[in-house]
């Protein structure tokens, strides 16, 4: 929704839009009515139903698809509500869009599926029955209401799947620099596997299938915006660096407020995203003119992720 009258709090830094801004965003949109190249959807936001724009895209042209369509839950995205269906309904809507989607990948493509606990047995039988499921990751991302009769719900799946047994995964690019808290040393006393510097003492991590070090945006980081599903910078930035190369291409095709495009274009990958929401669409191409002026992602700086709440954690710009 366009920015409201209500003042904020000073500390919040939520983005938001104004009318006038969507009236000049529009106009930077797009939608496809005809077979596309690469080279004409590359770097593009499509404002288009996802059905109506898969016939359109190029086949065998992305590399690397982030997927993060709407749980299995009541959900309300500006004046578009989402509500809960049976599973083999959800099931049915999912595999709808996915099959097609398919053709749009190399062959050495990789996909990331975003999933709560309840939606993600559900499209588990569909990803193995089309990929190869290679790994299952888990987000901690402390966000979530408490219950007095159940267990708080605070972890959402992602599912790492790849279309062949070829693919590509750079794990040096997405290792974690993580607090020591027993700083063990060698005979000669030195630094046993670790290594200290202004911030305090860090140890380099292989990174594993459990985050913990990403939290939900909120309202003092200047990437949050009114999206009610927003995902972290910090939680894309790590699958786009694992699993692409600079200039590779990257498409998301439920791209929400756009963080997606934001972190591709950040780290030097070509984007393309599919949003049937106009506001949402003009907020992302706002986030994308200002990921010009600040190319930072909060939470990843000198070539490393940080532990969540370390100074480092803040951010330069990525190198």
């Amino acid at each position: 929704m366009p920015t409201s009258s209500k003042s904020k709090a000073p500390r919040n830094r939520t983005l938001e839009i104004t009318a006038a801004e969507i009236g000049r965003y529009r106009q930077q949109l797009h939608q496809l009515t005809s077979m596309a190249t690469v080279e004409a959807i590359a770097n593009q936001i499509l404002h288009q139903n996802l059905l109506e724009a898969i016939p359109y895209l190029p086949v065998a042209a992305v590399d690397l698809l982030i997927l993060d369509p709407p749980y299995n839950r009541r959900k309300q995205f500006n004046d578009r509500p989402f509500h809960p269906q049976p599973p083999a309904d959800y099931q049915n809507w999912f595999e709808e869009w996915f099959q097609p989607l398919l053709a749009t990948l190399k062959p050495t493509a990789t996909i990331y599926v975003c999933a709560d606990w309840q939606s993600s047995t559900v499209i588990y039988p569909i990803l193995a029955r089309h990929l190869r499921v290679q790994n299952r990751i888990t987000w901690e991302r402390e966000k979530g209401r408490g219950a007095k009769a159940n267990w708080k719900n605070s972890s959402e799946d992602i599912w790492f799947c790849t279309q062949s047994s070829e693919f590509y995964f750079d794990v040096e690019a997405v290792k974690l620099k993580r607090r020591v808290m027993a700083p063990y040393r060698d005979r000669q006393g030195q630094p046993k596997d670790w290594q200290e510097n202004q911030d305090g003492r860090f140890r380099v991590t292989h990174p594993s299938n459990l985050w913990t070090d990403i939290s939900v945006p909120f309202w003092s980081m200047p990437e949050n915006t009114d999206h009610p599903t927003q995902k972290p910078e910090k939680l894309i930035a790590k699958l786009v660096l694992a699993s692409s190369r600079p200039g590779d291409l990257v498409l998301d095709p439920f791209l929400g407020s756009g963080t997606t495009a934001v972190v591709a274009k950040k780290l030097g990958r070509r984007y393309v995203g599919i949003e049937i929401d106009q506001t949402y669409c003009c907020l992302a191409r706002k986030r994308l003119d200002l990921a010009e002026q600040n190319p930072v992602i909060q939470g990843y700086t000198g070539g490393y992720f940080w532990d969540r709440n370390t100074s480092s954690a803040q951010g330069q710009a990525p190198q």
